[in-house]
Parts: C-alpha cells; sequence; structure tokens
C-alpha cells in the first residue's frame, strides 16, 4: 500500500442501471487503484436488465475487490447511501464513479493524496464534456461555455480552491454520515443539496485541479430536455428546503421559461416576442461567435442546445416551485 493511501482503506462506489456496454471496462481501469489502495469497489445497481449484473459477478468472482449489491430504489442518491450503509464501517473515504463516464487512470489516487494534503473533507472535480455523433457533440461545446454552464467552476475547470459545490468525487465517511448522506428524496441534484449541508455544518469542499472526469451528453433533444427539466426540478427542491436564494448565474436562465411562455401573447401585442426574442438572439449571437471567433462549426447547433437546457431547466424549476406551493396549500 502506498504511503499516501488513507490508513483505513477506502470505497469505490459506481451506483449504475443498464450499464452492460460500460461497466466491464470501467472496473478494470480503476482496479489497479482499487489494489494499490486497499479500497473495496462496489456496483450499487437499480436492476439492470441488460446484463450488467451477470458482468459484474462474473468480475466479482474472479477479484474479491469487487462486489455487488441491489439497489431497490434505483437513483444514485440511494446507491450511495446503500453502499456506506452496508461497506463503509472502518473505511475513511468513499470515492463516487458515473457508470457513463470516463476517467484518467490515476484518477483514485490524485483524489486520495488531495483529501490527505489539504484535509478536505470532500474533493470535487471539474468535469469536461465529450461527445460523438453532430448533437452530442454540439451539446458537449454547449456545456463546455458559459453560454451552457453560466461560468460554473466545476464545469470549467479552475486552480485547486475551497468551495462550496462541485461535482462529486471523493468524500470523507465520517462527515457523510454526520450530515446524514444524500436526501433520498432528490432524484436529481442531490449533490448539491448535500453540499449545502455539508457547508451548514462547517465541512470543507476542495475543487482539485490535479484530476478531472469526462462526461458524455444526452445524445438526442428530448433526452436532453428530459435531463435539464429535472435538474430544474431538483435545484428549486434544494431551494425550497433550505430557504437558499439561487446564485446569480441560475437567476437569469430561471427567466427563460416565462419569457417563453410570454411570447404566446404575441398576437394580442409584439412586444410580448421581444425578451423571449432577445434570448433567442443571445443564444445564436453566442454560437456564432464560438463558430467564427473559435472556428468551431459546433458553434449554432450548440445555441440550440443551449436553449433547450435553458428553457428546460427553467420549466422545471417553475413546475417544482408551483408544485410545492399547490400541495402547501392543500396541506391540512
Amino acid at each position: 500500500m502506498s504511503d499516501n493511501s488513507p490508513k483505513n482503506g477506502s470505497l469505490v462506489i459506481i451506483p449504475c442501471l443498464n450499464e452492460a456496454s460500460h461497466i466491464g471496462m470501467l472496473i478494470e481501469r480503476l482496479s489497479g487503484a482499487v489494489e494499490a489502495l486497499d479500497m473495496q469497489l462496489i456496483v450499487a445497481d437499480g436492476g439492470s436488465t441488460d446484463g450488467t449484473r451477470e458482468i459484474v459477478r462474473q468480475i466479482s468472482e474472479k477479484n474479491s475487490r469487487v462486489s455487488l449489491l441491489h439497489n431497490e430504489k434505483k437513483i444514485q442518491s440511494a446507491a450511495i447511501n446503500l453502499a456506506v450503509e452496508k461497506c463503509g464501517e472502518g473505511r475513511d473515504y468513499f470515492i463516487r464513479i458515473d457508470a457513463h463516464g470516463d476517467y484518467p487512470a490515476d484518477y483514485c489516487e490524485r483524489l486520495v493524496e488531495e483529501a490527505i494534503a489539504t484535509g478536505a473533507d470532500s474533493v470535487v472535480v471539474a468535469m469536461a464534456t465529450k461527445g460523438f455523433g453532430l448533437f452530442q457533440k454540439a451539446t458537449a461545446v454547449a456545456q463546455n461555455s458559459r453560454l451552457g454552464n453560466g461560468g460554473s467552476k466545476h464545469r470549467q475547470g479552475a486552480k485547486g480552491h475551497w468551495t462550496d459545490h462541485g461535482h462529486h468525487a471523493l468524500m470523507r465517511i465520517s462527515a457523510f454520515e454526520a450530515v446524514g448522506g444524500y436526501d433520498e428524496s432528490f432524484s436529481h441534484n442531490e449533490d448539491a443539496e448535500l453540499d449545502y449541508r455539508l457547508n451548514e455544518a462547517g465541512y470543507r469542499i476542495w475543487m482539485t485541479d490535479k484530476t478531472m472526469m469526462t462526461y458524455y451528453p444526452r445524445a438526442s433533444v428530448g433526452g436532453l430536455f428530459r435531463q435539464y427539466l429535472n435538474y430544474g426540478r431538483g435545484r428549486a427542491k434544494n431551494i425550497v428546503k433550505h430557504r437558499a436564494l439561487p446564485k446569480l448565474r441560475q437567476m437569469v436562465p430561471l427567466m427563460v421559461a416565462p419569457v417563453v411562455a410570454g411570447a404566446s401573447l404575441a398576437f394580442l401585442s409584439w412586444a410580448a416576442f421581444v425578451p423571449a426574442g432577445v434570448w433567442m438572439a443571445a443564444c445564436i449571437g453566442y454560437g456564432v461567435w464560438m463558430a467564427v471567433g473559435h472556428r468551431n462549426p459546433y458553434g449554432p447547433l450548440a445555441a440550440f442546445s443551449a436553449m433547450v437546457m435553458h428553457l428546460a431547466w427553467s420549466a422545471g424549476f417553475w413546475m417544482q416551485l408551483l408544485d410545492f406551493r399547490k400541495r402547501g396549500t392543500t396541506t391540512p
């Protein structure tokens, strides 16, 4: 074991559902670090029907450091909670891995080194987005730009620094358990909700610049819209739960759904279309600027992807907020 390894080892937790095409390669990529750092790798599966479970079982029969857990609640927050509850006793950290992401070979080592060097309770990483098909590539361009991420540092990367939120990578199990783990009523945005509680309890979150992960976005308009609709709902739920105001970079896209809805009144007055028109023109203009200024051929289509994300996120936020108020008025 390395001198920089945690004294009591760590868990690597992979929540997944129907990831047969990725799970084997992912476990193989992580196996060197799992052995070197005396870690246990847990695949928390939500009931896959594509052969994922069989692949993991076959690997676990040959490698005692790999285990399969059944996550009957299916969602990622429940998967992490379950794995920590069942396998976290006596261990220092857990590392959360996205089954559909990509990671450098030394990802786990760098996270553990950063946790030990900084004393952080959570180490988060920047996330680069990469696509393959036309729409996926355009969406990746959007998500890697300010147009799509609003300047979020865990999207664009930054020098190592203390932060209040980032893409979850490593967490001290004692801190995770002390604040109650993930809130399983959150199917999305559970990471930001947990980070809020960690900050409130005085735990520290470090954004590392020593490693990062690669994320593959949705490959269809419908998939992207549903994803961001759920993100918006999760953000609203977080704000309602903690009575916390959204950040400035989140407040601007919040207005997209209302102004688009308002554009339906353009038959009464052309002025009703102006706010939506300004938003669309700004997005298209940014896309053209990327195409011309950065010689990126995906710029115009990236503008369309960004508009899908803005509209879905805003719509999800207001749907959740209105749903909460409706239920609040009917509760005895």
